[in-house]
């Protein structure tokens, strides 16, 4: 090994967090240089990356709809080349559950050439909600994620050829989880966008340079012409507060999260 990576996608931080402490520290127990790739905003997916036998790669997304990202899942298939390279695979999910996303981001990874050495789920704060794991991850959720680098270190140090693909819970070919409202039923807010309230706006334009879809319009944040994936991100990023949702079917599911998960959840590792 000569280089630790992190390489994810996180909208809200929770994912960007997550990924980097397991990396960091994963670097530090092998005594390599960590290298850092964000795979958020769409400039920052336009580049692909080659890697090799000597990488270890911690790749991370948040899990939509009990699966990877739909709109980000190309990237991840054609911008991501293993070469044999090692590679944890980390998922993060907001209270509920993460279903099918690490068994697919394992099978993504080891359809790219990838070896998967780990893999992990890890709690974090809903991004619909703070009502759901709200602090998450928090520092037991850290010392757990060291704990799970120092696990693969000693793992990694004691390889003397590619290792078996990490079995995980899941079906990487799953359907979608359906989202439900109050009243069970499907709730249907594909075509939801944020709104902008107008009175707290100064047009700063933070949420158009973030936005990982490119959907809001920069000249006149208060238009979304292209697709938004309901990520949050303009919204926990606005420092105005001005961003937000008002689709009836999107808020009913996000009572209904709130009324029926907010059980701590655990994470889960596999190595």
């Amino acid at each position: 090994m000569e280089k630790v990576w992190a390489v994810y996608y996180s909208a809200t931080g929770n994912t960007d967090r997550t990924v980097n402490t397991v990396a960091g520290e994963l670097a530090a127990n092998l005594g390599l240089p960590l290298e850092q790739v964000s795979f958020t905003k769409p400039a920052e997916r336009e580049k692909e990356y080659s890697f090799t036998g000597k990488d270890l790669v911690v790749v991370g997304t948040p899990t939509y709809a009990g699966k990877m990202p739909n709109k980000l899942l190309p990237d991840f298939q054609t911008k991501l080349h293993g070469n044999g390279a090692l590679a944890v695979a980390v998922v993060t999910f907001g209270n509920r559950n993460y279903d099918n996303s690490l068994a697919e981001l394992c099978g993504v990874l080891e359809g790219d050439g990838f070896h998967t050495v780990a893999a992990g789920a890890f709690v974090g704060c809903h991004a619909f909600t703070d009502e759901l794991a709200y602090g998450r991850p928090g520092w037991s959720d850290e010392f757990e994620m060291k704990a799970f680098a120092k696990r693969i270190a000693d793992k990694v140090k004691t390889l003397t050829d590619a290792p078996a693909p990490v079995q995980v819970p899941g079906d990487p070919d799953a359907p979608y989880y359906v989202p439900k409202g109050v009243d069970g039923q499907p709730a249907k807010f594909l075509k939801a966008k944020p709104k902008t309230n107008l009175s707290k706006c100064t047009n700063c334009g933070a949420c158009a340079r973030l936005c990982p879809m490119g959907a809001i319009d920069p000249e006149n944040v208060a238009n979304v012409p292209g697709t938004c994936i309901k990520c949050q991100r303009c919204i926990r990023k606005c420092t105005k507060g001005a961003k937000y949702f008002d689709d009836e079917a999107f808020l009913s599911h996000v009572k209904m999260l709130e009324q029926n998960f907010r059980e701590p959840k655990e994470n889960e590792v596999f190595l």
